[in-house]
């Protein structure tokens, strides 16, 4: 990739540097992947305390409707993407998935009913496509408005609430998916109760020119730890969360990658807004019958970890590929090696052993349900 010094930088750069975080290029921008503390420490610290994150890579985007009424732009956002936006209540959120015309993920983001507005989330590396996409598909009745002056800080694990809420009580009144306006340190921020690591959490999208006081008065709390990317990966392995890009993208589908838990029943056949998005004749024909073939969780025996790309067999030799990896490492909490990828739905089911090919070797793998861990969620 490009040199560091012709990369984007978010508004923490210089915290970052100052924290001592190794800084590497990541979706077109310069991101801590850790901090001295390294990988490991990072990421078992967010399991048992918080962890703070830089996600401000990350596109926001709002979408207004030029009639005044958000429920046209719930409508018109539901051509692009199989979830029920206009059922979303305002001070919600949820995951989407945008799809192409063969039910391909071209990727995937949230939606906050905002009240007045939609508010997205978008991934990095998509972010300038998604724009046009939106834009090509609502400019009929919707503003599409990127959000370029604020930041997203993402603070993670079972002491996040405390953590946050001594800068606002009213964080501890929020459940899992709830959106909110809150101040923090008097700037106005918005704050979601989500997250990217199987844990308990905030991501709060902060004016830019207030994300490094709110970050350092959050990293001033005894329980908060800058974390960098390298453990926002093992962390978002373990509870079994996609990365666009690795485990699911244009040539998956939403129910290949065992995503339908976020098609309501609305949006699939018999609902009463069934279909009307891309791709939605192949998506709702594997919902019925089944697709050919799975994500699934994979748990390597020994310690070795098997990498994404690596390649699976039914046979401990010989035989040709049934499947691959998508993504791959150890599991600091589990203390052992996890993985996820594509298999044939005939193999999909918990306790089939596979084997993983890793430098001429097979590794016997089994399928195993996901998340890994159990997840931290306050949904009461």
């Amino acid at each position: 990739m490009a040199e560091t010094n012709a990369l984007h930088t978010t508004p923490l750069d210089a915290l970052h540097v100052a924290l001592g975080a190794r800084m590497v290029p990541f979706a077109g921008y310069s991101m801590p992947v850790q901090y001295p503390a390294g990988v490991m420490k990072e990421h078992l610290h967010t399991r048992a305390a918080a962890g703070l994150f830089d996600v401000s890579h990350m596109g926001q985007v709002a979408i207004r409707p030029k009639s005044g009424d958000l429920a046209d732009a719930a409508l018109a956002l539901e051509t692009l993407v199989p979830v029920d936006v206009a059922g979303l209540k305002e001070g919600r959120q949820r995951y989407a998935v945008f799809t192409g015309s063969d039910g391909g993920i071209l990727d995937d983001l949230m939606i906050a009913n905002r009240g007045d507005h939609l508010f997205l989330v978008v991934n990095a590396a998509c972010k300038d496509q998604d724009i046009a996409h939106l834009r090509a598909g609502l400019e009929a009745s919707c503003e599409v408005e990127p959000l370029t002056d604020r930041a997203l800080l993402a603070l993670q694990g079972p002491a996040a609430e405390a953590a946050l809420a001594t800068l606002n009580p009213a964080v501890a009144e929020m459940r899992f998916m709830d959106v909110r306006a809150l101040d923090l340190l008097g700037a106005a921020c918005i704050v979601s109760r989500s997250g990217y690591t199987g844990e308990d959490g905030y991501e709060i999208s902060v004016p830019a020119d207030a994300a490094e006081k709110l970050a350092k008065a959050l990293l001033a709390l005894e329980t908060v730890e800058p974390i960098g990317l390298g453990a926002r990966d093992s962390l978002r392995l373990e509870a079994g969360l996609c990365l666009y890009g690795n485990d699911i993208d244009t040539t998956t589908t939403p129910v290949e990658g065992a995503l339908e838990w976020s098609m309501q029943k609305v949006r699939k056949a018999g609902g009463d807004r069934e279909g009307g998005f891309p791709g939605a004749d192949i998506v709702l024909k594997q919902l019925a019958e089944g697709a050919t073939r799975r994500r699934v969780g994979l748990l390597p025996e020994g310690r070795a970890p098997v990498r994404g790309g690596t390649s699976l067999f039914t046979e401990a030799e010989g035989g040709a590929p049934v499947g691959a990896v998508t993504s791959g490492g150890f599991g600091p909490t589990l203390e052992a090696p996890v993985a996820m990828g594509y298999v044939p739905a005939e193999l999909a089911g918990s306790g089939t052993r596979l084997f993983a090919e890793v430098r001429g070797k097979r590794l016997a793998v089994t399928v195993t349900p996901l998340p890994f861990v159990t997840p931290g969620y306050k949904r009461r």
